[in-house]
């Protein structure tokens, strides 16, 4: 069996120009974006010093990692850190306005931005890459080479809580195999897309299951387990070739073409970063590596081995920038 890669992100750049594709809009407890909010050229000074605090998604932290990564060898002297709560431990700490950036894979619920809002804390949401998430088994299971979303709701849904055991529960022709199962914890936003995509309401799920926020975790579960299935995001699976594997969902097998074309449904989603407005006025590291990642989103998607934005999600970003003038 091979080894589980946990993930890690080189610092090289690509010759490439810098496009502007994150999509920016402010929320409606931000407001109208005050002088200096605007997003830069994605140049550094070259002389910066200082920090950039962010936490949140485990999922969305590797490509948050890239653009600290690439933006280290501009900024030398800033360190950015990275801290994986989850999503929804994410908010808590940056509605609480302790870090700078909540990396989040799903968009903030309301009761979160209504506690941000109470805060004063003002934040604007950036569309930074597109993902997947992906079912998988380990890769000695031939019998589970394409799952329906009934049938995944057959093994995940709360009813399946100590009844659906085995493999053969599940479909009479796979084998007497006990079924394991490995997932994303209640803090993750890939707990909360995937609950809802497959058991039609977000925290539905069989409580008798491994959950951890690091999705390093599920792979090492599935992996070491013929009889395992678990989720996570698609990166995590081009990444662990050999160590797991996705199973199609309807037919559809998750890909960068299948996610950004719409036909993986409905388990597609965009990922995102949500900066703080006076962190990004007031501070000048956090505004730069805000500017570079967002003008260098596309190179930043591709190296951490998530789905590129779509053209028409870089044309949206280009008009909202425009509009910020």
């Amino acid at each position: 069996m091979k080894e589980a890669i946990v993930r890690k992100t080189t610092a090289k750049i690509f010759a490439s120009t810098a496009l502007v594709i994150g999509v920016l809009a402010l929320s409606a407890c931000g407001g109208q974006p005050s002088a200096g909010e605007s997003a830069g050229s994605g140049e550094g000074s070259g002389g910066l010093t200082g920090s950039v605090n962010t936490d949140g998604s485990s999922t969305v932290a590797p490509l948050t990692e890239a653009a600290a990564d690439l933006f280290r060898d501009e900024e030398s002297g800033v360190n950015v850190s990275v801290a994986t709560s989850g999503t929804g431990g994410g908010f808590k700490t940056f509605c609480a306005g302790e870090t700078d950036i909540s990396n989040a894979s799903r968009a903030i619920k309301d009761e979160e931005a209504a506690e941000c809002e109470a805060a004063g804390i003002e934040y604007t949401e950036i569309i930074a890459a597109n993902d997947g998430l992906s079912v998988v088994v380990n890769p000695e299971n031939d019998w589970a080479e394409d799952l329906t979303v009934e049938q995944l709701n057959k093994i995940w849904g709360p009813e399946a809580e100590g009844e659906i055991t085995n493999w053969n529960q599940v479909d009479s022709s796979f084998p007497d195999q006990a079924i394991t199962l490995f997932g994303a914890g209640t803090d993750s936003g890939t707990f909360d897309y995937f609950t809802d995509a497959i058991n039609g309401e977000e925290g539905a799920i069989r409580t008798d299951y491994s959950p951890s926020e690091d999705d390093n975790i599920t792979i090492q579960g599935v992996a070491g387990d013929v009889g395992a299935i678990g989720f996570l995001g698609l990166s995590y699976v081009e990444e662990n070739e050999g160590v797991i594997k996705a199973v199609a969902v309807d037919g559809v097998m998750p890909s960068t073409e299948t996610v950004q074309d719409g036909t993986y449904t409905p388990l597609g989603r965009p990922l995102f970063i949500y900066v703080n407005n006076a962190s990004y006025v007031d501070k000048e590291p956090v505004k730069s590596f805000i500017d570079f990642y967002v003008a260098n989103s596309l190179d930043i998607a591709e190296r951490a081995l998530f789905v590129p934005l779509t053209e028409e999600q870089v044309t949206t970003a280009a008009d909202e920038l425009a509009s910020l003038g």
